[in-house]
């Protein structure tokens, strides 16, 4: 069988290669910037060859020759930061972080691949990020490719326990029809938060599982655990307080209702984001135990398996895991990429 080799922009701490991996392609380089999330990424990807350096540094050429012996890619993967047109981000105005996306047009022209695939949050299309779709639609025409019209994907609705809108695009040289596979997991089959982390071992503030390094729960101060005994169990949230109990900055105000909210049982998690172990910063409570998700429950909820491993401390691990892809996303499409790689003109 001819392998289907990939190269893997932005790679994180390696979510994306590690699915692609299970399905059968062959990542041949990654790049990303982050050490920490480098040492993650190497840890669990072995055999990848990973430039750890700011993209706009490295020469695609260099791969070409070292790492392609001079052929082709079939899928070149961008997963360019998202916080330039994340709604979460209240200064992403003048963010330079949202010309990376660009930097896919010199790995196209170079590496020529087949099929290009774009994940970001769906602002990348709207005005969070002005001109910036068309922009890139005209220079990847200027390099041969013609980019597909924006999908807006819920992830739930592919195996992930965790509501995740994100803005799915294909480009080709040829125009090829890549097709996002229909839901597997629509509304009335998701992934519930019970399902991926229900049999996990019970914790209290500053308890840890002795069996599982990433399981434990933060120490929480006195006043955050009266705040959370009497949120209601179950989807409750910060209106439970009485006023004694609420936070200065809420008195009076209606808005922030995931701030010390909890997640519920039958339902899919809330976005995950870089700080989904502390309930100051949305509705990562656990359902009934009165505490924040653990490090193991968010990896979970971002559908990564249990046996990949973290580099760094807390909050650096909280934020390899906030700003992964969902394997269980990558896993979902890879039978359509494969499919037109294999069946079309692409």
């Amino acid at each position: 069988m001819t392998r289907l080799t990939v190269v893997d922009l932005f790679s994180g701490c390696g979510g994306v290669t590690a699915a692609l991996g299970m399905q059968g392609f062959e990542v041949l380089a990654a790049i990303d910037n982050d050490p920490l999330s480098g040492m993650t990424y190497r840890r669990n990807n072995k055999g990848v060859h990973l430039y750890v350096n700011d993209i706009r540094e490295i020469d695609p050429k260099t791969i070409l020759t070292d790492q392609l012996d001079s052929a082709s890619v079939d899928l070149l993967v961008v997963c360019s930061p998202c916080q330039p047109f994340s709604n979460q981000n209240k200064n992403r105005k003048g963010d330079t972080r949202a010309n990376l996306v660009f930097e896919s047009v010199r790995f196209a022209k170079t590496l020529n691949p087949k099929i290009i695939l774009f994940e970001n949050v769906p602002g990348l299309v709207k005005a969070n990020a002005p001109n910036v779709l068309e922009k890139l639609r005209k220079k990847l025409s200027g390099v041969g490719y013609c980019l597909g019209e924006p999908n807006t994907v819920d992830m739930a609705d592919y195996g992930v326990p965790q509501r995740r809108l994100r803005c799915v695009m294909f480009a080709t040289r040829t125009g090829c029809s890549v097709e996002l596979p229909k839901p597997i997991t629509p509304k009335e089959q998701r992934r519930t938060v019970r399902m991926a982390i229900g049999d996990l071992p019970q914790l209290i503030s500053g308890d840890r599982d002795e069996n599982d390094s990433l399981h434990f729960a933060r120490d929480h101060q006195p006043i955050a655990l009266k705040r959370m005994a009497r949120i209601k169990k179950n989807g409750g949230d910060r209106f439970s307080l009485p006023p004694s109990l609420e936070l200065a900055c809420h008195k009076g105000k209606k808005g922030y209702p995931d701030v010390y909210g909890r997640m519920w049982w039958d339902r899919v998690a809330p976005t995950l984001t870089t700080g989904c172990t502390d309930i100051t910063r949305g509705r990562f409570m656990h359902p009934t135990q009165d505490r924040a998700i653990s490090l193991r429950e968010a990896a979970r909820l971002q559908t990564f398996p249990d046996y990949y491993k973290f580099e760094g401390n807390v909050g650096q691990v909280a934020t390899q895991i906030g700003n992964a892809v969902p394997p269980a996303f990558i896993e979902a499409v890879a039978p359509s990429l494969r499919r037109a790689l294999r069946t079309s003109q692409c």
